[in-house]
């Protein structure tokens, strides 16, 4: 039996074991399972690993960046942002790869507008870090909002986004937990009403499938986007890549 699974914690908000374990089925896939491994430490890993049947892994919060000293390679995208969200294992050797990267840009792109060319990146994570790259690689300029600036980089703090910038500001994007369940009540600190028609909030957030920071946006005529085509993108990318001969 091969046996993929996620790794994260907490993993109440998961879809994958059930997204997978469901397409096994419709594809009469019989000799695979797929787990949640919830681990509240990085420390628990070796455990999960220690797997003789363990062929591949998800990673989500909060541990895409964590894991990269578990990896015995890593593909270009992991290289180029240092975090990983997918591991294949073959022959005993993990590879880490990206597939937030694949997803983000494909559920992007069909309400991306041609005035959509300055973006506020929510979160300095792992997921972020596939944002940015996406961004770099569309040409948008972004600029990174956190609640903890770090020394040395160009950070905005929440409180530092006024009308203006908000304004200029156009694509919104939303890589923290914030509002996902069961915290459905939590939103980002914006200057909400300043967004417009003009404005395209996209939220990685999936459950629920309207946050707070999505409505709040809709309101004022905003395009919005969750998570969830992208979840699924990077889901069949994930397959995909456990798939694929190793070369």
């Amino acid at each position: 039996m091969r046996r993929y699974g996620l790794i994260g914690f907490p993993l109440t908000h998961s879809f994958s074991q059930r997204y997978f374990t469901e397409k096994f089925v419709r594809e009469g896939i019989v000799d695979c399972a797929y787990l949640n491994f919830p681990i509240p430490s990085i420390d628990e890993l070796p455990a999960v690993l220690a797997d003789a049947e363990l062929c591949g892994l998800n990673v989500t919060i909060p541990y895409k960046e964590q894991v990269l000293s578990f990896l015995d390679g890593r593909g270009p995208v992991v290289e180029a942002i240092g975090a990983c969200n997918c591991i294949k294992i073959d022959g005993g050797r993990r590879v880490g790869y990206n597939t937030d990267v694949v997803g983000f840009e494909k559920a992007l792109l069909p309400k991306l507008g041609k005035h959509h060319r300055q973006a506020l990146v929510l979160g300095t994570g792992g997921a972020a870090k596939a944002v940015e790259y996406v961004l770099g690689n569309l040409g948008i300029a972004y600029r990174l909002v956190t609640r903890r600036p770090r020394e040395g980089t160009n950070d905005l703090g929440y409180e530092d986004i006024d009308a203006a910038m908000m304004g200029a500001y156009t694509l919104v994007v939303n890589t923290t937990p914030l509002g996902m369940y069961p915290n459905v009540e939590e939103y980002p600190a914006l200057p909400y009403a300043a967004i417009g028609p003009k404005h395209y909030l996209f939220d990685l957030v999936y459950n629920p499938a309207r946050t707070l920071f999505l409505k709040k946006g809709e309101e004022r005529g905003a395009v919005v986007e969750n998570g969830h085509a992208m979840l699924l993108l990077q889901a069949e990318e994930s397959w995909r890549i456990w798939q694929e001969p190793t070369k």
